[in-house]
């Protein structure tokens, strides 16, 4: 770089450092100007022509007092008429979208000027011919309108004529919305034009709006995607329910067509709404159910000035709750996870965020009762979102002994460490596989649902200081230094969160999906029938957080989810919202249920029950009964079957949830020395005791 390019360069830093930015003029000014001068010409011009008019066109026989009032007047009238038009604003508008106000505004201003101009002559001047106000003012109107609504104009005559060989658009929505992005398209630089409306109130059927016919109801949309050869499809429907979106999507979705959607009621009522506002159709639109929006102002009231605890913040699920928390003033906000990678990603992520914000985050694990019970003596976490996890079930089936470890031991290890530090709430984070478990991961969920019962049973009943600290350290402290044994005035409410998949989360099948169609195919699912049942992640967030406000101690929340989703029916979507074709474009595959996996997922066991709760969507399981001490006397000798990787640990698991029936789906797991062992005697695995530890 020469000297004069660094000097050049230093200086525009220097202006950078200062905030000043360079003196620049507007093109709107200059746009300004422009008409300016043209409505000066305009506003004398109209009135000279009018004395013309007024006499035939013949100059010569033009009186003169007629001729020099007009003359001693034109320059006085168009500088009061610049200025009262600025001071109308007729200088302010952006006229390539120049609407009915604009308009008004217009001919109003024109009119009120015109009466001036009649006055102002008769007052200071001489009476000119009536012709003369009448012609002089609609000329006026006509040349002030003219201006301000060609570019409009030539811009709709070119979309409507030059862009013939491109993009065809559906519009579905006739009301304003629709309006508003018809007139966007029709007035903007969109390389694409609407060639008909779709509309579901037969009053405006066969009727047009700005040159383009309403053509019928959602029922008309195949045909007419096939009769104007529609490629594109514009939903404009702000205020529809999910259900009714969900119905309109999936017609389109028969069709080839590229399809956006307007996504709701803010960009309408804000003014922003233009085609560039409509974004991709997503997955989540396909759901068929309204998104839960729980008040979450006593949520809030609740964590304010409080310190809460995350585990497995950095996740899908705990990210976001960290996200919503950070943002309603807790006293202090608690990061734990073990993967320190996505722990760093969300530390910058909040820094940025709420620099003001109290943020620790620390590296550890939930199976090291030290680690836990350290974290708990240093920082005292008031509510504790317990979202620390393994959840794959896949992978759980290949490792049992990790699902039982991280999951189960893992969650009673912070549960105790929360107990014995005077927690307030302690929210586990559940799952609907913990429902009727055929695998691993789902049992190991629902031995933390267990889990959190039996210290709440224990709590309720003022025998805190049964509870046993599970370990595997030497030393009678067991690794809690605080004290040997709980106290019996323990206060900790304890409850549990269950809900389904999460779209968006790192375990979901969406993301799975979206990369097989990126690679062009094919996509897998396990079988034709599966279902799931399906939220968002603010969705699960909500519900996580409002439990930590409805808890009372020892409830399993659970959420209404609405319908399951086929999994076939999600995967073909998904490929028709990336404008391909199933089993065309891209192939879909069934490779069969995993191990474990089941066709449908349940919400909650028959024998618990519902109770509601102010939010109908969101209900109470009635807790099973079942019998804690000896539960917790199983739950120590499951440790050790666990630390030792036994390979019968699905066996011991089955004893402790009567609801666990594990299946395999007729394939082998190799190595899955569960299925080898029952091949050589089912009995005596039935029949073998849990072992002491």
């Amino acid at each position: 770089m020469c000297l004069n390019e660094y000097y050049t360069d230093g200086k525009l830093m220097g202006a950078k450092r200062t905030g000043k930015k360079p003196a620049r003029f507007e093109h709107w000014k200059k746009i300004a100007i422009v008409i300016g001068i043209y409505d000066v010409v305009a506003v004398s011009v109209s009135y000279f022509l009018a004395l013309l008019l007024r006499f035939d066109f013949r100059y010569s026989m033009i009186e003169v007092k007629y001729l020099e009032a007009w003359q001693r007047f034109a320059l006085i009238y168009a500088a009061a008429c610049l200025i009262v038009f600025a001071l109308c604003g007729l200088y302010k508008s952006i006229w390539r979208f120049a609407g009915f106000n604009e308009f008004v505004r217009t001919l109003v201003v024109s009119l009120f000027m015109s009466a001036i101009h009649v006055a102002a002559t008769l007052l200071f001047y001489c009476r000119m011919p009536i012709s003369y106000y009448m012609i002089g003012a609609v000329l006026q109107c006509i040349f002030l309108l003219a201006i301000r609504f060609s570019y409009k104009a030539a811009l709709f005559f070119f979309n409507s004529g030059g862009k013939k060989n491109k993009d065809r658009i559906m519009l579905i929505g006739a009301g304003a919305a629709g309006q508003m992005i018809l007139r966007d398209i029709n007035t903007g630089k969109s390389s694409g034009r609407v060639v008909c409306i779709i509309d579901d109130n037969s009053n405006k059927w066969n009727r047009y709006i700005d040159g383009i016919l309403v053509a019928g109801g959602r029922e008309s949309i195949l045909d007419c995607v096939e009769k104007y050869r529609v490629n594109k499809i514009f939903i404009a429907l702000p205020s529809a329910t999910m259900a009714q979106r969900r119905d309109i999507l999936s017609i389109c979705n028969e069709t080839d067509c590229e399809i956006k959607n307007l996504p709701g009621m803010y960009q309408f009522f804000s003014g922003q709404l233009t085609a560039s506002a409509l974004k991709e159709v997503s997955i989540e639109d396909l759901l068929g159910r309204d998104p839960i929006k729980p008040d979450l102002e006593e949520v809030f009231a609740f964590i304010n000035g409080k310190t809460v605890m995350v585990t497995g913040g950095g996740g899908s699920i705990g990210s976001e709750l960290c996200r919503q928390i950070a943002g309603h003033s807790p006293k202090r906000l608690i990061i734990f996870d073990i993967y320190e990678n996505n722990a760093y990603d969300i530390q910058l992520e909040l820094k940025e965020k709420h620099p003001d914000l109290d943020l620790v985050v620390l590296i550890g694990s939930v199976r090291d009762s030290r680690r836990m019970d350290q974290v708990f003596a240093d920082y005292r976490p008031e509510i504790v979102y317990h979202a620390a996890a393994h959840k794959h079930v896949p992978l759980m089936e290949d490792s049992p002994c990790e699902a039982i470890k991280n999951n189960a031991i893992g969650t009673y290890k912070t549960a105790y460490a929360a107990m014995m530090h005077g927690c307030e709430r302690f929210v586990l984070i559940s799952t609907d596989k913990a429902v009727n478990p055929t695998n691993i991961m789902g049992a190991s969920k629902r031995l933390c649902e267990m889990v959190i019962q039996s210290f709440d049973a224990k709590i309720k009943a003022g025998r805190a200081d049964e509870i046993p600290a599970l370990y595997l350290h030497k030393g009678s402290d067991g690794g809690f230094a605080s004290q040997e044994k709980p106290s019996a005035n323990c206060h900790t409410e304890f409850v549990a969160v269950r809900f389904g998949n999460v779209l968006g989360s790192n375990g979901s099948v969406v993301p799975v999906f979206k990369r097989q169609i990126a690679r062009g195919g094919p996509v897998t699912v396990t079988h034709p029938d599966i279902i799931r049942y399906f939220m968002t992640v603010p969705e699960a967030v909500s519900l996580v957080m409002l439990a930590g406000t409805y808890a009372h101690g020892g409830e399993i929340f659970v959420l209404d989810m609405g319908s399951p989703v086929k999994i076939d029916t999600l995967a073909r979507n998904l490929i028709r919202l990336s404008g391909l074709k199933p089993d065309e474009d891209i192939k879909i595959e069934y490779t069969g249920l995993r191990p474990g996996e089941k066709l449908y997922e349940e919400k909650l066991m028959a024998e618990e029950g519902l109770k509601t709760t102010d939010n109908k969507l969101i209900h109470i399981g009635c807790p099973i009964a079942f019998d804690t001490d000896r539960f917790l006397t199983d739950l120590g000798e499951l440790i050790d079957v666990s630390y030792r990787n036994d390979p019968d640990i699905r066996l011991y698991v089955e004893r402790m949830v009567p609801t666990y029936h594990p299946t395999y789906n007729g394939q082998r797991i190799l190595p899955d020395p569960v299925v080898k062992e029952e091949e050589k005697s089912e009995e005596t695995s039935a029949a073998q005791p849990l072992p002491v530890g």
